[in-house]
């Protein structure tokens, strides 16, 4: 009897049908690609994982970041999203096997107005009976303007470094819109928020605001939604004509239901907190006053207000040297609700020892997402804003070498740019040479070109936007990304889709409403960038991934979760955490899926056993695998089945499986039919296998 070889070729291929892919692979499960000479690629078992940390994270793992200090410690940042439904999420560091939470803590008061100045002074006082003992390690947002004492009051302050007055009371440094120290103009004690008055039947609105500073054509920002008249007033409105210094006239998104007035939140000041941790205040606690006044430890000690953890439900992390950055993406719900639009920077230094991350006060509100950009070293944040409401398409970035630095001056080189196109920027990456910034239809090159300008924008592709925040990736000099039904890569020669032949199984199976969860891995070992993604059924989660062999050029596809992903860093070999079991996995460091057998299987198109009318019976097949690693136990058990049919569309014959090892010198499966499908898997551990040239010997068996 004659004998023949099976050599699959490498690639997946959901797009032809099992008949049409005759010899390639049309299902898989972890399982890659490893590239040959003779046949281009060989298929072979994933590598697996062990846990890089022991314990569980408290809730799933949306952002991983590894970087290592000036004292070479190596740490691995991660951030989640809310615990459950506490409202609350964690900013974590591991380092040397231990977790440290420094999640950013704050609150947020609606209180009655209670500020006063000094003339000549920048130093303003506010008092807080509701969340009490603010010290310098902290900040604090005023979303609403407070106009006292000829100055305003708005947006982002550091509290006063000397600025502890009691526990109900501190002091903020009030500044021009160029950062500069502002001094009042008068002592004042009589605070007041914005007062519109509306007209009965018309749009056209008076706000009443002591010492604005507006001129025709400025931008005036309501940030806590308010209702005055049956006008709702929340987001820009342009100012269309001044009064005077303290009135101006502004259009609202609809006709006033009767004539009225009414104050911004209700006449009350808004203060959101962020809290940091550090020495109390000087002059307070054991020894306060003259030596031996008092009763033993008399004196008030402060026990400075914490707050709680922030919510967020994703987060982008960067590292500026030591200095892990942080911004966190909070629940929609959390964005609409009375709380003004609040999404700021966070810093947090790893050799200083502090336990949380801590605002950085000078900038943005708000931002959607962040990077650094290098050699220069900037933060770039995107989706940010100049008057407290989010602009999705600008962006913004700080001072060389200075993220204290936001404002735009002669004598730095900070600096902002509104891309013209797209309803909003979805992501951006640092790559080689330049930045990429990404929106829903296009990409854009940022790239640094010094003063005046600081970077140049070019839109370098259309109808190429990103699906997801964190879909993009950059290796060995490419970049690749995954779009709303495409996949693309950027080259020397520009922008080009990537032809993805197993495109039916990832576009027509993804769960459109959670998008945002999907992240790409770069496996630098092997040359592989993966999507992991949610699927319709998945409930909402990550459980799919698609995989891109930058070697050979082809795909492969499997089920697995992994919902944030770290490549080969400083910690070693790549890290993903697990949306199911919350741990973190380090891969590529065991042959199975941390002690339990890792499922790697895949199963060929049709093999045409004979041209013409005649059926083919085959009656021996001889395995031809690696059965281990090299130089180890060749131990691999692998299960082989036969799917047998004589028409592509008839339900094929099941063959199998048959179980073999490096014994096993041949078995006997005795089918007949026209067309033939091999399935290979494994399910044992503490093995790993290699597909090689399978032989088996078969007959012509007649035609029917």
């Amino acid at each position: 009897m004659p004998h023949a070889s099976v050599r699959v070729t490498p690639g997946i291929n959901t797009t032809e049908t099992p008949a049409l892919n005759e010899a390639g692979i049309s299902s898989s499960n972890l399982i890659r690609f490893m590239p040959d000479t003779v046949l281009g690629g060989i298929t072979q078992k994933l590598g697996g994982w062990t846990k890089f940390y022991p314990n569980t994270i408290a809730a799933i793992v949306r952002a991983l970041w590894a970087f290592e200090d000036t004292n070479s410690q190596a740490h691995l940042a991660l951030g989640t999203q809310n615990i459950g439904s506490s409202g609350q999420a964690q900013l974590a560091v591991i380092t040397n096997n231990s977790l440290s939470d420094i999640t950013p803590r704050d609150t947020a008061d609606n209180i009655a107005l209670a500020v006063a100045t000094t003339s000549g002074s920048a130093s303003v006082v506010i008092t807080d009976t509701t969340t009490g003992n603010i010290t310098n390690y902290d900040s604090v947002y005023i979303p609403a303007h407070i106009s006292i004492g000829g100055i305003v009051l708005f947006g982002l302050y550091a509290c006063d470094p000397d600025g502890y007055i009691s526990a109900t009371s501190y002091t903020v440094f009030s500044r021009d819109i160029l950062g500069n120290l502002l001094p009042a103009t008068s002592s004042s004690s009589s605070p007041v928020v914005a007062k519109f008055t509306t007209t009965n039947t018309t749009s056209t609105v008076s706000v009443l605001l002591p010492n604005h500073g507006y001129v025709v054509g400025s931008t005036y920002p309501v940030l806590i939604p308010t209702t005055v008249g049956g006008i709702a007033f929340y987001g820009n409105y342009i100012v269309q004509s001044v009064t005077d210094a303290s009135n101006f006239v502004i259009i609202g998104t609809s006709t006033a239901t009767s004539s009225t007035t009414g104050y911004i939140n209700g006449g009350n000041a808004q203060y959101i907190y962020n809290f940091g941790v550090g020495a109390i205040p000087s002059g307070t606690g054991y020894g306060i006053g003259g030596y031996g006044s008092g009763g033993y430890g008399s004196g008030t000690a402060i026990v400075p207000s914490t707050g709680t953890p922030i919510g967020a439900n994703n987060w982008t992390l960067d590292n500026w040297g030591q200095v892990l950055i942080a911004c966190a993406i909070e629940p929609a719900e959390t964005l609409s609700s009375t709380i003004a639009p609040y999404q700021p920077i966070y810093f947090w230094d790893s050799t200083a020892g502090a336990p949380t991350a801590e605002v950085i006060p000078q900038a943005p509100p708000f931002n959607d997402g962040i990077f650094i950009a290098m050699p220069q070293r900037q933060i770039v944040a995107w989706g940010s804003t100049f008057t407290g409401i989010p602009d999705p398409l600008l962006l913004r970035w700080c001072d060389v070498n200075n993220y204290g630095s936001w404002i735009a001056l002669p004598t730095n080189q900070a600096g902002s740019f509104r891309l013209p196109k797209g309803s909003k920027i979805v992501g951006g990456l640092q790559v080689p040479q330049q930045a990429l910034i990404w929106t829903d239809i296009g990409v854009w090159s940022m790239q640094y070109i010094n003063l005046p300008l600081v970077y140049s924008f070019n839109e370098i592709g259309s109808g190429c936007g990103l699906i997801a925040r964190k879909a993009a990736a950059s290796y060995g000099g490419i970049v690749y990304w995954m779009g709303p039904s495409q996949f693309y890569s950027l080259t020397s020669t520009g922008v080009t889709p990537v032809q993805c032949p197993v495109w039916d199984v990832i576009f027509q199976n993804l769960d459109q409403t959670n998008l945002d969860k999907i992240r790409v891995a770069v496996n630098s070992r092997f040359g592989e960038v993966a999507w992991y993604y949610p699927t319709i059924s998945s409930g909402g989660e990550v459980n799919a991934y698609v995989k891109y062999n930058t070697l050979l050029g082809q795909w492969d596809f499997g089920s697995l979760g992994r919902s944030a992903w770290v490549d080969q860093s400083v910690l070693g070999p790549p890290i993903g955490a697990d949306p199911s079991t919350l741990y973190l996995y380090q891969h590529e460091t065991s042959p199975d899926a941390d002690g339990q057998p890792l499922l790697a299987s895949f199963q060929t198109g049709y093999f045409a056993m004979a041209e013409g009318d005649l059926k083919t019976f085959v009656d021996q097949v001889w395995p031809d695998m690696k059965w281990g690693y090299y130089g180890g136990s060749q131990n691999a058990t692998v299960n082989i089945t036969f799917y047998v049919a004589d028409y592509a569309g008839q339900t094929p014959t099941v063959y199998g499986p048959y179980s073999v090892t490096q014994s096993s010198t041949f078995f006997t499966p005795r089918f007949r039919g026209r067309l033939v499908s091999i399935g290979v898997a494994s399910n044992d551990t503490g093995s790993w296998w290699r597909l090689g040239n399978i032989r088996y010997r078969y007959s012509p068996d007649g035609k029917f």
